[in-house]
């Protein structure tokens, strides 16, 4: 797969996989009319917080980098679940950057204007839940002043927040962004519309999506909070009544739309965690169809879209993406797929 290595080169190719498992390959502007009157498009409306914090271990005297990656409480920005690296920066390959020092619940950290500590060691060496010391809204504009986006190797050049941010962006709870949703624009947005395809949001904190040790990655996704309001809730049951497809820009909505469902496929609205991991063995209760980007074999999301297809649809996919010159990435192409039909399985909480 080709890295998207710029985050001004939107998505221009698009891979569509029908309900039999077809491929075509098309423009992304194609998206304009592959869905039909009366589909639902929901999309994450997550904005992107700068969870990348560099600083100074006080015991050992030696740098760190904190990337957060889990809230502990909902929309607290004073504590949470962070990865922990050593001297480096993203230039580096995720798994290459070295161990953090030794840290030790109590450990005080400097992290440029802000003053954090090491609340408790998780079961990682890598995984620790972090308090920043002060107010609320100092933690904030500490944040905004020092924080970097998290960002790979890929991607050469620093990255500004706005990068990272979706048109739709709304309030900063992600560590990274719902990056499906660059596939969207005003314009085709206002093509759906035309076209009577509806469009609503939800709001899920996306997570990271590496941590550079294989452990640690086997445990991606963490649990995410998400919030559903109640427009989206009834319009999902609308287009659902009316046999209209609900197509999920992005895994974090699958993930957010699959735990607020119940058995019958009706939406709770309000506040929840995703807990779940969605795999070949889940039963799709609500999602119909997905606007995710390119992922590779063993890596969490990859996994989420055996639940749509099965593996002799995707396994070779990949492959065939990488010849045709698709871009990965947060910055790449992307790939309409279409939930197929499949043998009874259970239902993965």
């Amino acid at each position: 797969m080709i890295a998207a290595d710029s985050p001004d080169r939107p998505a221009a190719r698009l891979c569509a996989v029908d309900a039999e498992g077809r491929t075509r390959h098309l423009p992304r502007a194609a998206l304009a009319t592959l869905l039909v009157p009366g589909d639902l498009v929901v999309a994450n409306d997550a904005a992107t917080l700068p969870a990348s914090l560099r600083g100074w271990h006080h015991e050992s005297e030696n740098p760190v980098e904190l990337r957060l990656a889990g809230w502990v409480t909902p929309s607290d920005p004073t504590r949470f679940v962070a990865v922990a690296f050593g001297a480096g920066d993203h230039r580096i390959r995720t798994e290459d950057r070295p161990a953090p020092p030794p840290l030790s619940a109590g450990d005080p950290l400097a992290l440029g204007p802000l003053a954090a500590v090491v609340e408790r060691m998780l079961d990682h060496p890598r995984l620790l839940q972090l308090r920043f010391l002060g107010r609320r809204d100092a933690v904030l504009a500490g944040l905004a002043r020092h924080g970097r986006p998290i960002q790979y190797a890929h991607v050469p050049q620093p990255l500004a927040l706005w990068d990272v941010w979706t048109r739709i962006a709304a309030d900063p709870v992600a560590f990274e962004p719902p990056s499906a949703g660059f596939a969207l624009d005003w314009a085709l947005l206002a093509a759906w519309r035309k076209h009577g395809v509806g469009f609503a949001t939800l709001t899920h904190a996306a997570g990271i999506s590496s941590t550079g040790d294989p452990a640690l990655d086997r445990r991606l996704p963490f649990d995410e909070p998400y919030r559903i309001p109640e427009p989206t809730a009834a319009a999902i049951a609308r287009a659902r009544a009316a046999g209209g497809r609900v197509v999920a820009i992005g895994t974090t909505v699958v993930r957010a739309l699959e735990a607020a469902a119940v058995p019958d496929g009706t939406i709770r609205a309000g506040d929840g965690i995703a807990a779940n991991r969605i795999g070949p063995a889940t039963r799709l209760r609500v999602v119909d169809a997905l606007l995710t980007g390119m992922h590779q074999p063993g890596e969490s999301h990859f996994e989420l879209l055996r639940a749509f297809a099965p593996d002799g649809v995707l396994d070779g996919l990949p492959a065939a993406l990488a010849a045709e010159g698709y871009r990965g990435h947060e910055f790449g192409d992307v790939m309409l797929l279409r939930r197929q039909a499949r043998a009874s399985g259970s239902i993965a909480a």
